[in-house]
């Protein structure tokens, strides 16, 4: 869509949406890919709901156009697409579909779809998002897959969440005399007062989110050269390992790790695979711009 214009015949613009489970963000671009104004709002995951997530989808496409200077009157030469997590949902599809909005088109896909698209420029390419969660994506030839990524605890294994699992874990068997003790270890019972009974009580109610606030102990404990924090982060770099050679193995042709773990799993994978690891070329809210029909950028 180089050289786009609008029904008005003024330049087309492009708007970027990552509604995620922690926030929704919003950026317009002109074609060259200069930011024109960017908006956020709070958690879109459609899990939400679809009053939820596309009351918070609003709030940050209005942030953005407002920081542009621009109204909804101007929207008419704006050509939108949003990346939704959980947007598989049954019936999610539709019903995002059937909303009105007053934009020249709005295209919708999952958030990883996005995060792919943004970290390659467009071009055929494979992501490993590793955060509270892990998963894999690959689009090749416009078509895209996944790997993993079916939820806590079954699947999103090496992410945040699972960190933290396997710590509580490890904590529990010390405090029986099981394994050997050690300062991670001992970090997380002193959450716990020492007592099992509240753990047990926390993970009535924990999320992943809960399990992966404690990935940062974990890896800082891994770096200070603690054996149970070390081998944690092996395990995990292992399962990392398998999404990105399944996403090699499927034909990628340029791999990324994204998200809050990405750089630091990195530094744990095998030597031949760090090889193949690309910094990505832009993010999520490039992507969902690209999907929208922004040109790729020809300065990268």
């Amino acid at each position: 869509m180089s050289g786009a214009v609008s029904d008005s015949g003024a330049a087309a613009l492009f708007l970027g949406i990552d509604g995620g489970g922690t926030g929704c963000r919003a950026r317009l671009q002109a074609a060259d890919g200069r930011v024109l104004g960017q908006g956020l709002a709070g958690p879109a995951a459609t899990r939400l709901g679809i009053d939820t997530t596309w009351a918070a989808i609003e709030t940050a496409w209005t942030g953005a156009l407002a920081e542009a200077g621009l109204t909804l009157g101007d929207a008419g030469g704006i050509f939108a697409a949003a990346g939704v997590a959980g947007y598989s949902r049954a019936g999610m599809p539709e019903a995002l579909a059937a909303r009105a909005h007053p934009f020249a088109s709005l295209t919708f896909e999952s958030d990883g779809i996005i995060a792919c698209l943004g970290a390659h420029n467009g071009g055929d390419g494979g992501i490993v998002i590793v955060g509270t969660g892990s998963c894999g994506f690959v689009r090749i030839g416009g078509v895209a897959s996944k790997v993993g990524g079916y939820g806590f605890p079954v699947s999103d294994e090496g992410s945040g969440a699972s960190l933290g699992l396997r710590a509580i874990q490890l904590a529990l068997r010390a405090h029986d005399g099981r394994v050997p003790s050690s300062a991670l270890l001992e970090e997380v019972l002193r959450r716990f007062g020492h007592d099992p009974l509240q753990v047990v009580a926390w993970m009535d109610g924990a999320t992943a989110t809960d399990y992966a606030a404690l990935a940062p102990l974990v890896v800082r404990h891994a770096e200070e050269g603690d054996a149970h924090a070390r081998a944690i982060m092996q395990d995990a770099a292992t399962a990392i390992e398998g999404i990105c050679r399944a996403l090699l193995e499927r034909g990628a042709p340029r791999l990324s790790l994204i998200g809050g773990l990405g750089s630091v799993m990195e530094a744990w994978l095998a030597p031949d695979l760090r090889r193949r690891i690309h910094a990505p070329l832009g993010d999520a809210l490039d992507g969902a711009a690209l999907l929208a029909g922004r040109p790729p950028r020809t300065d990268l």
